[in-house]
């Protein structure tokens, strides 16, 4: 007997993604991933200056601005013929690391934690540990309060299997609470060199503008040091407990087991990067090919070209069209569907082994877990990468800001040319992100952004194959039809931002 559902909004914060799965027999047999509103931003960009680039695309997302400015400057880059110098291009990396950091502990905390965590039983706890009783008021403050965000991590609640340790249900709220502060200073880590966040001031095609001083670093490295501390004594060991607690999450939400990345923080102006680019076919390492990308349309609302390559993509709102049923698009690798993201970029350097501290800490996970490497490509393989990275980029931080140079210049001089065109590859946190620009008479002339949520929450292509989401989400158990959180948890594992999805 088959039964559809549709859990809609599925994401906590950002939230125009809907899902409905058709379930058979206890588990999901079918899924379709669902972007619920359009907004345009390629169109705003032409006619434009490509100065003005950098700062709308970074409108996009209001949780991965810096990335979205990080991909239009390396366009603009490559159409103006610049090198950054090394200030520029620590700063860059800087300010894109910081808004990693923050980002994954929002996505653990605030979006997916609590998808594992007992409310209910700490709300109900009658004992006299005044720590536990002030934890309790906390959270029933923000229950009562009457703006969205705050209840918006708590609610709405599934009946489902929750952790069943009361202290670590507390211990891992207490994080919860921290990680507020910890993504504070993740931001102003970022906007001391960006100039504000969301939406830096100081990136443009060159480099950075910003000049930095020694108090500026100094307070920098009070502010990453605090990042690694918790990083280390909480996220970490938080995500290790959960793992632990729900086991049977490394054999859910499997997915396509194709993975890409693209690359990201540069090492040198030779191309060499802290989490280098390439693609893991079905465990094969590949060399990654930026030519052979696609975006098919046949089901969604555009009435574009398809399977066009982004550098000659279109954006053409069709929202009659007969059969479609997203306002994303299916990008696609060489006609393949490929998962990006956290476990994309550690298990593609893990294959490479281009970072020994990377492999390193994968391994050790794997041994105290004893899991072998391919139960990483699951929801809770899922949340292990993206904690294990966040550690590897912070530790990097410091390193970086040691290097700055204060007082020299982080910028080149440039003029923007009558034509020209460039094409800005790198990762936001959520996975593969690429700019594809084009100039003509000076401004802006096409402009085309294929982002990480467009990758993995896609629906299918012209070819019938479903994307990344609605593939892992296949064969997932539902105990309670009512309250299917295993199809929730799957979907919430890949962090969708459907803000950029449906830019």
């Amino acid at each position: 007997m088959s039964q559809t559902l549709t859990i809609d909004p599925v994401t906590r914060v950002e939230g125009h993604l809907s899902i409905r799965v058709d379930v058979t027999d206890g588990a999901v047999s079918q899924a379709w991933s669902i972007g619920e509103s359009f907004r345009g931003f390629e169109a705003i960009l032409i006619g434009r200056s490509p100065l003005d680039a950098q700062q709308v695309t970074q409108r996009i997302c209001g949780v991965c601005p810096v990335e979205h400015g990080i991909a239009s400057v390396l366009a603009q880059d490559q159409a103006y013929g610049l090198t950054p110098p090394d200030n520029g291009r620590l700063l860059r990396n800087i300010m894109e690391a910081a808004n990693f950091i923050q980002s994954h502990i929002l996505h653990f905390y605030t979006l997916s934690a609590i998808d594992f965590i007992d409310i209910a039983a700490v709300l109900n706890y009658q004992g006299s540990d005044g720590g536990l009783n002030y934890l309790k008021a906390w959270i029933n403050s923000q229950l009562s309060s009457t703006a969205y965000y705050p209840v918006a991590p708590f609610l709405p609640r599934y009946d489902a299997q929750y952790l069943d340790s009361l202290n670590l249900n507390c211990a891992i709220l207490r994080n919860y609470m921290r990680a507020l502060e910890a993504r504070t200073d993740a931001s102003k880590l970022c906007a001391l060199f960006g100039g504000k966040l969301p939406h830096v001031a100081s990136l443009v095609p060159g480099g950075a503008t910003q000049k930095v001083d020694e108090r500026q670093v100094q307070e920098a490295l009070i502010l990453i040091r605090r990042l690694r501390d918790f990083i280390d004594n909480a996220y970490i060991p938080d995500v290790k407990s959960v793992a632990k607690a729900f086991p049977s999450y490394f054999n859910i939400g499997r997915g396509c087991e194709a993975f890409l990345a693209y690359g990201v923080f540069p090492e040198d102006n030779a191309g060499n990067q802290l989490l280098p680019r390439g693609v893991l076919n079905h465990w094969a390492l590949e060399t990654m090919n930026p030519a052979i990308i696609s975006e098919d349309v046949m089901y969604s609302w555009f009435s574009s070209g398809s399977h066009l390559h982004p550098s000659v993509g279109e954006t053409v709102a069709a929202p009659d069209k007969a059969g479609a049923y997203s306002w994303v698009k299916a990008p696609r690798y060489n006609g393949q569907v490929m998962e990006v993201g956290p476990l994309a970029r550690v298990l593609v350097n893990y294959a490479a082994n281009s970072n020994a501290k990377l492999k390193a800490l994968v391994d050790g996970l794997l041994a105290e877990l004893g899991r072998p490497l391919t139960d990483l490509a699951s929801v809770m393989g899922r949340h292990a990468a993206r904690a294990l990275e966040c550690k590897v980029i912070a530790d990097r931080v410091e390193d970086w800001l040691n290097a700055l140079v204060p007082a020299q210049d982080g910028y080149v001089a440039f003029t923007i040319p009558a034509s020209g065109q460039g094409v800005g590859l790198t990762e936001a946190a959520r996975g593969a992100l690429g700019h594809w620009l084009q100039i003509s008479s000076s401004v802006v002339s096409r402009y085309q952004c294929v982002v990480p949520t467009s990758w993995n929450a896609s629906p299918r292509d012209d070819l019938g194959q479903p994307g990344a989401i609605e593939q892992a989400l296949v064969g997932t158990p539902v105990a309670n039809p009512a309250h299917p959180i295993e199809a929730v948890r799957v979907v919430r594992s890949f962090d969708p931002c459907l803000s950029c999805a449906v830019h």
